[in-house]
């Protein structure tokens, strides 16, 4: 279970990751709604480049640098799982 105040870490921690890319600029990140299975947020960041590759490679780091800080915080990423069952 996941309380408010983790909740309301995630922007900050976030906005900091995102502020220490050489190539993003961060525009906003907000709490945006409740998923089905998850807690939502829209993060949105411009990039000081066009290149693709190098946008994937920022997004990556953003990526890996979220989970790193949240662990460090101990807050926990659930990931939805699915059972199908087949029938002959």
């Amino acid at each position: 279970m996941v309380s408010s105040t983790e909740i309301s870490k995630n922007p900050h921690i976030i906005s900091r990751i995102i502020e220490r890319m050489e190539l993003a600029e961060l525009d906003r990140v907000h709490f945006r709604e409740f998923g089905d299975f998850s807690l939502n947020f829209e993060v949105v960041y411009h990039m000081k480049t066009p290149d693709c590759v190098r946008y994937r490679d920022t997004q990556q780091d953003i990526n890996f640098a979220i989970v790193e800080a949240f662990e460090k915080e101990g807050i926990q990423m659930t990931f939805r799982t699915q059972t199908i069952h087949l029938n002959k």
